[in-house]
């Protein structure tokens, strides 16, 4: 479809954001910039939209009428960390922030990225922040909040802290959107590490879960007590509870039985339906309202699509998928009554952008890019590569090819995605699009052990850090050098998180096979890390750490000398290679103290390096400046080291 017809708020965050571009690539700065729309939401009558613009590392939410295409109200965020935007009814948009803090309410915690949640009240227009007015209750919340509506009105439920409470387990409460005044449910005891309220807001279920006994227990609200359901005995994977069923009274379970991932509706009596066909992977979608399950959006292989329950919606997004033919469209939000839907548009050639779909009247209205300054001829072209492990296993993932150039005898950079539990995927990445236009190849490999592929795909990643996780992704590059798209002599290694970790061990373990490695944010001493996890948590939880963490590292704790052989800070003299560090100061996923680790290490060994340090940067590259920074900092080695030309 044409884009065309740009409403006029993004319009003019779209103007401001763009960046004149050379004539061979765009900037840096045009991949590596956050994006000029983060979010987009639709009320309720579908009269409204939310959209969360971006420029000079500013966030703004602006509410936009959609009959005139104009901004008719908005605030100003600044550079808060916009994580999540819920309309509960016409007159309030619910925003969810996150920041780096060490502590609650003037009490000393574990650094971690804190959630709050703030009522952005229209009619008033002023943001409040929730749960400030609660004696003894930190702001905080865990998970997303729920809205549900009572006597035609629209309130908040949200799980928090109590300070009162001494064995520490989540609260609810009930948030009064007319005065923003929220008031306790109830308490959990200890072990409850969720509670879920029905359509009507009155208590469902909660869960509980004992990681030292390996018990879960799902529990239902029967006459006024907690009354057990459902029970299992789980060192790692216990059930995972999806929200409401399709008849809005059931209640979603998700879990892994005999080796494949099944979901089905449970009775408040704890009846448990047959398996919800089409929904072994991907995730719900609820009914703005009712709250109802009416479809599933799923990725298999490489398409990405949504089914619904009700035939006249399922053939209506037949019809829009069929509009936006050879691009991945998913679906963000929509309206009541489920004529009006905002998409996040995935196009092969013109990258990410957001449109409104009206299937009353038939308007597709194009709200903008997610990248303004890039053009079509800045955005490289993605396939699918299939290869076999060295072992026979069969691997998936994604080749991005630079523009302009003969695809033979490429420089090549192989980026292995975080997890390592989850997956790369089709479609517009900002950060490998980045390194493409600067004139190479890159490789992105779903190696053993990535999520999306089936219970024995990622089993057979288990045990395999430093191993054949590592190797799937050297195969890769053989695989490509033997098809002579790349040259063998011209790779180098570029990842973070997990992804890090195997920039480091290809420096470290896998030798021979790339030219410099560029490690952001990832873990190099494991023994470290798997305390530091269980420290954070502390008590019982503990204990699945040592279980999770075993499971992939082939340790039976931290203690397990296996682990220092796997471990790039215990193997810093093994590197012959170039090899910059990267990491953010406030990363509370993988410590910034293992990256200073390997630092150490590697000056002990008097081996060089480069080290860049993030200021005030996140584990997930929010912040506009330092992403940008980490960016520039990786091309600028790699191009030093692995000259592209």
């Amino acid at each position: 479809m044409p884009r065309a017809c740009i409403g006029s708020a993004a319009a003019a965050a779209l103007a401001l954001a763009s960046l004149a571009s050379p004539a061979l690539a765009a900037p840096l700065a045009a991949y590596g910039a956050l994006p000029t729309i983060e979010q987009v939401a639709i009320s309720p009558s579908g009269s409204q939209l939310a959209l969360v613009v971006v420029k000079d590392d500013q966030r703004t939410i602006v509410i936009e009428d959609v009959a005139s295409h104009k901004p008719v109200n908005g605030v100003r965020m600044g550079a808060a960390k916009v994580r999540y935007l819920e309309w509960a009814g016409d007159n309030h948009v619910i925003v969810t922030t996150s920041a780096y803090a060490k502590g609650i309410l003037g009490v000393m915690v574990a650094a971690n990225e804190w959630f709050v949640a703030s009522d952005f009240n229209l009619a008033a227009h002023k943001v409040t922040p929730l749960l400030g007015d609660v004696d003894m209750a930190g702001n905080m919340i865990y998970g997303q909040p729920d809205v549900r509506f009572e006597n035609g009105k629209p309130v908040l439920y949200v799980e928090g802290v109590h300070l009162t409470q001494e064995d520490g387990g989540v609260s609810l409460f009930k948030i009064d959107l007319d005065i923003d005044h929220a008031s306790l449910v109830t308490d959990a005891a200890a072990g409850v590490d969720d509670i879920m309220v029905g359509a009507d807001g009155h208590l469902l279920a909660e869960t509980f879960d004992d990681a030292l006994s390996k018990k879960w227990v799902l529990s239902v609200m029967t006459d006024g007590r907690w009354r057990p359901v459902q029970t299992r005995s789980a060192a790692i994977e216990t059930p995972d509870v999806l929200g409401l069923g399709r008849d809005g009274h059931s209640i979603l379970l998700g879990e892994l039985q005999d080796g494949h991932y099944a979901v089905r509706e449970m009775a408040p009596d704890g009846t448990m339906g047959d398996p919800l066909p089409g929904a072994s992977s991907g995730d719900p979608i609820h009914d703005p309202s009712t709250h109802q399950l009416i479809g599933w959006s799923v990725l298999d292989g490489d398409d990405l699509d949504t089914h619904f329950f009700d035939p006249g919606d399922e053939m209506a997004w037949r019809a829009v998928k069929a509009a936006f033919v050879g691009q991945g469209i998913t679906l963000e939000s929509l309206s009541a009554d489920h004529k009006r839907l905002v998409l996040q548009v995935d196009s092969p050639t013109d990258g990410l952008g957001y449109a409104l779909i009206d299937l009353r009247s038939g308007a597709n209205t194009w709200l903008g890019e997610a990248y303004a300054g890039l053009r079509s001829a800045d955005i490289g072209k993605k396939t699918t590569v299939s290869f076999k492990a060295a072992d026979g296993l069969q691997l998936t993932g994604y080749l991005t090819l630079p523009n302009g150039r003969d695809p033979k005898n490429l420089p090549l950079i192989v980026f292995p995605h975080g997890g390592p539990a989850a997956r790369d995927e089709p479609g517009f990445d900002w950060w490998a699009q980045g390194m493409a236009s600067r004139g190479y190849a890159v490789l992105q490999v779903n190696y053993r052990g990535s999520d999306g592929f089936g219970w024995d795909f990622m089993a057979a990643g288990f045990g395999q850090w430093g191993g054949k996780m590592q190797t799937d992704l050297s195969d890769g590059v053989r695989y490509l050098a033997a098809q002579g798209t790349i040259d063998p002599k011209r790779v180098c290694i570029v990842g973070a998180s997990y992804g890090g970790y195997a920039a480091l061990a290809g420096a470290t373990i896998d030798l021979g096979v790339y030219r410099c490695a560029v490690d952001v944010e990832g873990p190099s001493d494991l023994a470290k890390l798997i305390e530091w996890d269980k420290a954070r948590v502390g008590g019982r939880s503990a204990v699945e750490y040592d279980r999770y963490w075993g499971r992939y590292m082939a340790a039976a704790d931290s203690h397990d000398p296996h682990l220092a052989r796997i471990s790039p800070a215990d193997l810093a003299d093994k590197v012959t290679i170039p090899l910059m560090i990267i990491h953010g100061k406030d990363d509370s996923v993988v410590p910034f103290e293992q990256s200073q680790m390997m630092a150490d290490a590697l000056h002990k060994a008097g081996k060089p390096f480069d080290f860049v340090v993030l200021n005030h940067e996140d584990h997930w590259l929010s912040t506009g400046a330092t992403r940008l920074q980490m960016l520039q900092a990786t091309m600028d080695f790699v191009e030093k080291h692995n000259p592209p030309g």
